[in-house]
């Protein structure tokens, strides 16, 4: 049973972080209409750096299973501060469905936080004893 709960939590750490390391990359390659955008939502457009590193190297980070942990847990608090942040406007369009989106990943990440990164993963590789 273990091998397939290990399986099941690569599936998940191959899946879950996809939309942040699309997300992170499209912010570098529109960086002055995503700092408009954060800046015209209140949120100082000099955070733009830290939310790509977030995306996309915390992104890569759960995808291969290093400071699995550590990153899922800040990845769960971000995402629900941008859904506060960003989609909390109901009358608006999408807004509660991406809400919604937002506080399902935070869960997601909130597991993976707990269960870890399973067998395959760098943070297993390091820890092993040799």
């Amino acid at each position: 049973m273990k091998k397939l709960d290990d399986g099941a939590i690569l599936i998940a750490r191959v899946l879950m972080p996809i939309l942040f390391i699309v997300a992170g990359y499209g912010k570098i390659s529109g960086y002055a209409g995503t700092q408009q955008y954060m800046e015209a939502m209140g949120v100082p457009g000099f955070l733009l750096p830290l939310t790509i590193l977030l995306e996309l190297g915390g992104g890569l980070a759960v995808l291969f299973g290093f400071l699995t942990r550590t990153t899922a847990i800040i990845t769960a608090v971000f995402t629900l501060l941008t859904a506060f942040l960003f989609h909390i406007d109901f009358a608006q369009g999408p807004n509660q469905i991406m809400f919604m989106k937002n506080l399902t990943i935070a869960g997601g990440f909130l597991l993976l936080a707990v269960t870890g990164p399973g067998a395959f993963s760098i943070d297993r590789l390091l820890n092993k004893k040799w």
